[in-house]
């Protein structure tokens, strides 16, 4: 599945040399095989060699050079299904779960980035959330009272102190004080090299052509002869993984961002804060670490390719536009541009753990526009699950829900 196209920004600005990695050639054993070397197998590898449990990690490819390099990078605890519609959907109890442990992998954040010794862009910016129209002020009322009811930090911002305090018109707002900015490639690429220290083996251009079940774990068979015995398999192949689930979890659809060559001043844009919309699909923005605005948005419900593809210069330039709408003092340049596969699921929810059909083995999918949120809460889940642990969050994300 080619799953991104057009010119990827992130690699682009990495400063360093991408760290080298050797292709498996010959028999390995571990308590854990991490397939894929996203952000998704990133974190799980490095919870759990933290934990002290032997890991290998095979990526078919490079290392985060497959949809997280695509990645804008934006890291919230809201879910893109609201906490008042994700009630109704799944039941208040469940959903406040939700939120609350979202949350809660949102601000591990910045501890993480301190193990690592390197920020990997990470900054703290307050999130906007504006109402598209009218008719979706008292909505946003009523998910500000939600998500105030079990704790969260959001205020309502009516139409006269949005444009007051931020210049935007439009009805409403909900802002909340807790969302980070960050690269996405260069914390996956930080994750493994400090997963390598404590003795993390990574195997690149290595395709798993086989999967066998053993009483106490399983064999992968690897193109070219070797073969990997694991106890358990986590699987963290992002959108690759939908041909191995049950029909109707989730679909694919495409999306398009573009990044702006660096802009001399934010003037018109308070805190850098993120920006995103109650429309769906919706308009997102941010900024990164050397002063360039990212936008993102413009979906369109296909995973055709080339249908994909050639929407890409339109929708690059409908996204320039939409930002020179909200922020006409910040004229910005295109420097980059692309379009990307995701898969969306029902209620919005990653789907993390175990399928029958798939023995010693756990699923890390942070499907859903908070997937870089998803994909830590995932680690944390699956670190717990082969410890034996079993806490609320074991089975609010899985498959039988």
């Amino acid at each position: 599945m080619k799953l991104k196209s057009g010119c990827i920004f992130w690699p682009q600005v990495y400063p360093d040399p991408e760290p080298q990695f050797p292709r498996l050639d010959r028999d390995i054993q571990c308590d854990v095989a991490i397939l894929g070397g996203g952000i998704s197998g990133a974190l799980a590898a490095y919870h759990l060699v933290r934990a002290g449990i032997h890991a290998v990690m095979i990526e078919r490819h490079g290392i985060g050079h497959g949809s997280t390099a695509a990645s804008t990078g934006l890291l919230q605890y809201e879910i893109d299904t609201p906490l008042v519609e994700l009630a109704r959907k799944i039941g208040t109890d469940r959903a406040v779960q939700a939120y609350r442990a979202s949350l809660e992998s949102l601000l591990a954040f910045e501890p993480l980035v301190d193990e690592l010794g390197d920020s990997c862009g990470l900054r703290a910016r307050p999130s906007l959330y504006l109402a598209s129209e009218e008719r979706d002020i008292e909505s946003l009322r009523a998910e500000c009272e939600a998500r105030r009811s079990m704790g969260i930090d959001v205020e309502f911002l009516g139409g006269e102190k949005l444009r007051d305090e931020f210049g935007f018109q439009r009805p409403a707002a909900l802002r909340s004080r807790r969302a980070f900015e960050v690269d996405p490639f260069k914390l996956t690429l930080q994750l493994v090299r400090c997963s390598v220290k404590r003795g993390l083996e990574v195997f690149v251009d290595t395709r798993v052509t086989g999967y066998s079940g053993r009483d106490h774990g399983l064999t992968l068979d690897i193109a070219g002869g070797p073969k990997v015995t694991a106890r358990k398999v986590v699987f963290a192949t992002g959108y690759e993984a939908m041909r191995m689930l049950p029909p109707g979890l989730c679909r694919l659809a495409s999306t398009y961002a573009l990044v702006s060559e660096p802009v001399a001043s934010f003037s018109g844009w308070p805190q850098r804060c993120l920006i995103w919309e109650s429309a769906r699909p919706y308009l997102y923005m941010r900024t990164t670490e050397d002063g360039r605005a990212i936008v993102g948005g413009e979906d369109v419900d296909t995973a055709d390719v080339h249908q994909r593809d050639a929407l890409l210069e339109t929708k690059a330039q409908v996204l320039g536009e939409r930002f020179s709408k909200l922020m006409p003092e910040i004229p910005i340049e295109a420097a980059c541009a692309w379009a990307g596969t995701f898969a969306q699921t029902k209620d919005g929810l990653p789907y993390i753990g175990a399928l029958p059909q798939f023995p010693h083995s756990y699923f890390a999918l942070g499907y859903g526009g908070n997937g870089i949120t998803f994909s830590l809460l995932a680690a944390e889940i699956i670190r717990d699950l082969f410890l034996g642990k079993v806490t609320e969050r074991t089975h609010l994300f899985d498959f039988a829900r």
